[in-house]
């Protein structure tokens, strides 16, 4: 089989030398100094019994680990339908599954060493109804809840490992020292270039199918046991939906910014292009009318049915201390992306993409936060927001950006291996990696 790759690929010496450009040291700095200071204001509020050290928490945790989930799963979906287009961006967003680890443990905390200060429920259990009781029992409820996110970080992780492995196998040692073990793991047993390649994109064809129903499933089984469960008494078969979406659309205005970062700091112009901005920028504006669409669906349903233990949940988040927060995300989740992105040149011009991006994230933020707190706190005329929730979200802000920046200081910047082999478009036609014959169209 012959190959087809263009004319206007990349030389491979050129990505290398662009990938070569470490990060700024301050951005390390400043993410250290952040995460020290905020997990010390967290483990203080531990250390003192302070329910809003956790709560806060909470929120971070569901805001954080849903958005850097969601864009491995992102990532996967390129795999499932072959794109080309992303090719020379895509790793950009593979660094959010440096996170993950952190949030396991982040999870292990609460639901171990937490359980009484997160959940109201956790030591009212018996008050609930039997079904319930059964849903939220202690063990069957922390055995789910980790196993669950386990067995989806576990697969992100390997699916990250398996594409970065292949640029890592053609490229010269570089890279963070912490990481020179990794890599010399992923260059053992590397074998010839289109074998590599093929071998790999059909393991990760099985492993991103796999990951989309687990992350689907698995986010929804998370949604209700983190965050839905907080009101042990209300229920909404849209809820995990609605939350994981919510995340997704978060990983993808954050990636329209990132994007913007690295075209300046590696000085790729040539290969992170103003297309590419258009197409995030397209992404961005397409699930944001998505987001926008299965929440208001949720609320409509829930009203008109107009069932006690249901609209409880909006009528209390629409009232007293909650509602200007709630109004808040319409606003900058929704109503500004939304008519702000309709034209091309919002999409391309930094300043209004960038701005529309901050404005959707700290818009999901605050659902995040609406989810948990008024569930806890209940009628106030005081929403809780002072250094607790502050501090601990600078907190996770900076372990997200050492996470995030560790990742990229430590493996190739770009997808160097599709970008630049000359077998690459061969995946278009599928082959069998064993004996590299054509696989029939219905396989």
């Amino acid at each position: 089989m012959s190959s087809h790759m263009g004319s206007g690929a990349p030389n491979r010496e050129r990505v290398i030398a662009a990938g070569a450009q470490p990060l700024p040291g301050k951005i390390r700095q400043i993410s250290i100094a952040l995460a020290a200071a905020g997990m010390a204001l967290f483990a203080y509020g531990v250390a003192t019994g302070n329910d809003r050290a956790w709560h806060a928490f909470q929120v971070n945790w569901l805001f954080f680990t849903i958005v850097s989930s969601a864009a491995v799963m992102f990532v996967a979906v390129q795999r499932i339908v072959t794109a080309r287009w992303s090719r020379g961006i895509i790793r950009f967003l593979e660094g959010y599954v440096a996170f993950l680890p952190f949030a396991w443990i982040g999870l292990v905390l609460m639901v171990f060493v937490g359980k009484g200060h997160v959940y109201p429920w956790w030591d009212t259990l018996s008050e609930l109804n039997a079904e319930k009781q059964i849903w939220l029992g202690h063990t069957f409820f922390s055995l789910r809840t980790v196993g669950v996110f386990t067995l989806l970080a576990a697969l992100q992780i390997w699916y990250i490992w398996t594409s970065v492995r292949l640029d890592v196998g053609v490229s010269p040692e570089s890279g963070a020292a912490w990481a020179a073990g990794l890599r010399a793991k992923m260059r053992a047993a590397f074998g010839e270039e289109r074998r590599e390649l093929h071998s790999t994109h059909s393991r990760q064809g099985y492993l991103a199918v796999v990951m989309a129903l687990l992350f689907g499933f698995g986010w929804c089984i998370l949604a209700w046991d983190q965050s839905m469960s907080l009101d042990p008494h209300f229920f909404s078969t849209m809820y995990g939906w609605q939350v994981f979406m919510g995340g997704w659309l978060v990983a993808l205005m954050t990636f329209s910014m990132l994007l913007r970062f690295w075209r300046n700091r590696l000085a790729a112009k040539d290969l992170v292009t103003e297309t590419h901005f258009h197409d995030v920028g397209k992404l961005c504006f397409g699930f944001t009318a998505f987001w926008g669409y299965i929440t208001f669906a949720q609320f409509l349903v829930i009203w008109y049915g107009n069932l006690a233990e249901e609209t409880h949940f909006f009528t209390l988040r629409l009232t007293h201390a909650w509602t200007n927060w709630t109004v808040a995300i319409v606003v900058l989740s929704f109503a500004l992306p939304f008519f702000g992105l309709l034209s091309v040149k919002a999409k391309l011009f930094s300043p209004t993409m960038i701005f529309f991006a901050m404005a959707s994230t700290i818009g999901i933020w605050i659902q995040r936060y609406i989810e948990v707190y008024p569930s806890v706190y209940g009628v106030t005329d005081d929403a809780p927001f002072h250094l607790w929730e502050v501090g601990i979200t600078l907190g996770f802000l900076g372990v997200w950006g050492f996470c995030y920046t560790s990742f990229m200081d430590a493996f190739p910047k770009f997808r160097l291996f599709l970008l630049t082999s000359p077998y690459a478009d061969e995946v278009q036609v599928p082959v069998d990696p064993k004996t590299m014959e054509p696989l029939p169209a219905h396989e």
